[in-house]
């Protein structure tokens, strides 16, 4: 790692574990409680598969989630402020945890204590492949040279661009979440309904619509692409809690009517699939110029 500086980001980036080693990108695990014991979500999943988790959640029991404290920052950090490096840092959307608040806490005092270093904290007002893609950008600004302050303001243009489509597939999860009321869980259950999400421009989980099935949701994922003009030169990402082969099927759609496309495919991981639940299916992309859809 030749240049002045790191780039850190939490575990709900969601990427996969090969690709974040080869970008240099540091991750922090998060961590999750699963039936009463204690894991790190690890981006390769090494405390516990991703399939364990989910097949946990579908057996009844509960997972619960904790923000990360500015002393684990401070101490993921110290290493590269000891040896001279500044540090990136990319966090989860403020509106869905508290770490970004102790992250800035962390950097007041890593500044305060290594004076001659520097530590930038980004609101990525995102979260799982989403927050991953600004990750990779500031991965990318990083090899092509940029300095820190340029790879900051490269990722913060982007992030009211970036886009969300999430469709929800256990709507009890949303409920225990406040999402929504337990009737609409149980009425939206029973007539097979999947709400639609986005993230705001704000970083906040919000319902956007809804539609009847998984493939009627898949085809309303393909009209916001259209509708939003996404990137053709940017990647995409699907996430998916546990349904590979519904994400490869909205892959093909979108190769299908769009052309090829570079999409990445990966794990909701434990922490953001613990508020979501097992089922649930996202895409998450840059649009051309404009502003994140907030469902008006």
């Amino acid at each position: 790692m030749s240049a002045g500086y790191v780039v850190f980001a939490d575990s709900t980036i969601d990427l996969p574990a090969k690709l974040a080693n080869e970008l240099e990108i540091e991750v922090i695990p998060y961590i999750y409680t699963l039936d009463g014991k204690e894991y790190y979500n690890y981006l390769d999943y090494r405390d516990l598969s991703v399939r364990d988790f989910y097949d946990t959640l579908r057996s009844g029991k509960l997972s619960t989630t904790t923000q990360v404290t500015a002393h684990r920052y401070l101490e993921a950090w110290e290493p590269y402020l000891k040896d001279g490096k500044d540090v990136l840092y990319m966090c989860l959307s403020s509106k869905l945890s508290k770490s970004y608040d102790q992250s800035m806490m962390a950097a007041k005092e890593a500044m305060e204590t290594y004076p001659n270093r520097k530590v930038i904290t980004i609101d990525s007002k995102s979260a799982s492949l989403g927050q991953g893609l600004l990750a990779i950008k500031a991965a990318k600004a990083r090899s092509a040279g940029k300095t820190m302050e340029e790879a900051a303001k490269e990722v913060e243009s982007v992030i009211p661009r970036l886009q969300y489509s999430v469709m929800a597939d256990d709507l009890h999860h949303l409920k225990r979440g406040g999402r929504i009321s337990g009737a609409k869980a149980a009425i939206g259950t029973v007539l097979n309904v999947k709400p639609i999400l986005t993230i705001t421009l704000e970083g906040a989980l919000t319902p956007i619509g809804k539609a009847r099935g998984r493939n009627k949701a898949l085809a309303l994922f393909l009209e916001n692409l259209e509708k939003l003009e996404y990137a053709k030169d940017e990647l995409m990402t699907i996430a998916h809690s546990d349904v590979p082969e519904l994400a490869q099927q909205l892959s093909d759609m979108i190769n299908e009517k769009f052309g090829k496309t570079d999409i990445l495919i990966n794990d909701i991981g434990p922490v953001i699939g613990a508020h979501t639940g097992p089922g649930t299916i996202a895409i998450m992309f840059i649009s051309e110029k404009q502003e994140r859809y907030n469902g008006n």
